[in-house]
Formats: C-alpha cells, sequence, structure tokens
C-alpha cells in the first residue's frame, strides 16, 4: 500500500521522486507546522505502473520522440491528444482503484480537490504552474477517473511543449496525483513573499477575493490588494477594488459558479488587518523554512468545529519559489 500511497504528512521534500514536488512540498510544509488540508498522495509509482500494465511506455516514448516537432505547435497539439487518449482510454490496476477509494473513504471529505504533481516541477529556476490539471469539488463518483486525468494532464500541449523548452525532453518525468479535502473557501488569494515585480525584498504582497482562489488565478476578477512591510512589521499599502462577483462551489453540481456579491458585500475589503497580518506572517514563516521567496496559493474558511474565539482558519494550499527574480539578491 505504502508503495502507491501515502498519506501528506508522511511526506517531506525529500519525497520529490515520489509525490512529486507539490506533494513533497504539501507534506514538508505540513512537518513545518503549516496549516495544510489534510489529504494523500496517489505516488508516481501508481501512475510507472499503471502505463506498464497498459503497455503504453513504448508508445508514448515514440510518439514523443518522432511525432513532436517543436518548430510546428500543431505537432504537439496532436501528440497530446493522442497521449491523453490513450491514458484515459485505458484501465486503472484493480488495487489501485481500490486504493484510492479506501484512503478516500479514510478522509471523510465529501469533496476533494485532485491535483497533478509532476516529478520535475517548481524548482527555482523552472516552475510547471499551469501545465497540469486540477480537479475541484471531486466526489467518490468522480474520483478515479480524475485521478487518470491528472495523469493524462503530464501529456498536455503546454506540458509537453515546456517540457522540450526546459531540456527535458528524453528525460524520465512521472506525475503523482494529490487527493486533498476540499476547503469551502470565504474568500482566497494569493501571497508573494517578495514583491514580484520591484523585487523589494522588504516587501508582502497578497492578493484576496471572495471565495475561491481560482477566479484571481485564472485572471477573471481584480482582487484586494496588500501590502506588507516585514521590518518594521506594518501594513503600508491596501488596493480594496469593488467585487461584484465570487466563483463558489455550486449548489446543485460538484462544479463551481459565480456568484453576485451585493455592493455592501462586494465594496468590503477581503481582509481585515488583523488577517492581513496573520497571514503575512504564514508567508514569513514558509519563506524561513524553505529559505528563498515563495509564490503562495491561501484560503480562508470557517472552521467545521470552532475553538472558543476562533472564527475560521487560513489554509495554505500551495507554495514554490518564486523563479522570475534576481537570484544575486539574497533574503535579508
Amino acid at each position: 500500500m505504502s508503495r502507491i500511497i501515502r498519506n501528506l504528512d508522511a511526506i517531506s521534500k525529500k519525497n520529490v521522486a515520489l509525490a512529486g514536488g507539490k506533494g513533497a512540498s504539501l507534506g514538508e510544509m505540513m512537518h513545518a507546522g503549516i496549516p495544510v488540508p489534510p489529504g494523500f498522495v496517489v505516488l508516481t509509482a501508481a501512475f510507472d505502473r499503471f502505463l506498464d500494465e497498459a503497455k503504453l511506455s513504448e508508445e508514448l516514448d515514440a510518439i514523443l520522440d518522432h511525432e513532436v516537432n517543436r518548430e510546428e505547435m500543431q505537432t504537439v497539439d496532436f501528440a497530446s491528444e493522442k497521449i491523453q487518449g490513450l491514458i484515459r482510454a485505458a484501465e486503472m490496476p484493480k488495487d489501485i482503484a481500490a486504493a484510492i477509494i479506501e484512503n478516500f473513504k479514510k478522509l471523510g471529505a465529501k469533496y476533494v480537490a485532485v491535483r497533478s504533481s509532476a516529478t520535475a516541477e517548481d524548482s527555482s529556476t523552472a516552475a510547471w504552474a499551469g501545465q497540469l490539471e486540477s480537479y475541484l469539488n471531486t466526489t467518490e463518483e468522480t474520483l478515479l477517473e480524475n485521478v487518470q486525468k491528472c495523469w493524462a494532464s503530464l501529456f498536455t500541449p503546454r506540458a509537453i511543449f515546456y517540457r522540450v523548452e526546459k531540456g527535458m525532453h528524453g528525460k524520465k518525468i512521472s506525475v503523482a496525483v494529490i487527493v486533498q479535502e476540499m476547503i469551502e473557501s470565504e474568500f482566497s488569494g494569493i501571497a508573494f513573499s517578495v514583491h514580484p515585480v520591484t523585487e523589494d525584498r522588504n516587501q508582502i504582497i497578497i492578493e484576496a477575493a471572495f471565495g475561491l482562489g481560482e477566479a484571481i488565478v485564472s485572471g477573471q476578477i481584480t482582487p484586494d490588494s496588500y501590502v506588507v512591510e516585514k521590518t518594521p512589521r506594518r501594513i503600508i499599502d491596501k488596493k480594496i477594488t469593488v467585487q461584484t462577483r465570487g466563483l463558489y462551489r455550486a449548489t446543485n453540481s460538484n462544479g463551481n459558479e459565480w456568484r453576485e456579491l451585493s455592493e455592501g458585500e462586494g465594496r468590503k475589503p477581503t481582509l481585515s488587518d488583523e488577517q492581513t497580518m496573520e497571514l503575512a506572517e504564514l508567508g514569513l514563516k514558509i519563506e524561513k523554512h524553505y529559505g528563498a521567496p515563495q509564490d503562495i496559493e491561501w484560503a480562508y474558511a470557517t472552521s467545521p468545529e470552532p475553538v472558543e474565539g476562533e472564527k475560521g482558519r487560513f489554509y495554505i494550499v500551495q507554495s514554490r519559489p518564486i523563479t522570475t527574480l534576481n537570484h544575486e539578491k539574497s533574503i535579508e
């Protein structure tokens, strides 16, 4: 079982080959005391065995080696469609499927996020953000299908082209799949532990919006923005936008839906000053743990069983190195 699946709290940054970059990072943060939603990882060994038992490995290599020409984008698209079709159509080994369902039931969550985690991702000079797929609000009914879709997403057109651009063509890359309790976000967003534009190492930038963070990541809304100075620790700038809508879990399906916000709701700052500072402290803790500037995805939700005086809490759903900075500068 441990060769197929491992809980996030049993994974660390040393396990990139097993859990992929994203899975290893989430497990590492759990060990560091960062609040991460509970979950488990379908390890790369499961994907590798799936390919072997379905006798797909040689066929996929042949398509990538002989049918992809980086100068002709249509060849990348064609190869991607062909490979993903083969992976989605193949049968998942029964013991792997059973182990995934068993661990899902142990998790005790009705909805989970199913996310791809490649073994060659999120280094200090490269990031696969947006290359592979994630499936939110997944139920037991769609879980196995979405795991298989995550496997297939190792070969999206963007992922294939990225691999070629980064000189990874021919290098063995595998993919793990994270299955994580879905956080019902009241608001969520992104935080950069170093200003990504000015590269000011003494500033943390936080972007926040009502609902799910995918609305920000996809660029479909303009979030509130907060700038926190590290020394002395204080908020030095806020840009509050009028948010007319938020992305939330759909009430009648497993997908997401846009909900209109009243003018009163939309004009409110997403974060209070207290919450802004709490999130900044979390960002600093993550940066200090990794010893490098971090690009962090976060969510805030009311606790299902709040302790006295606790209205809700922040969860970190991803952290990766910021790859666009001048690396000659160091963290103060």
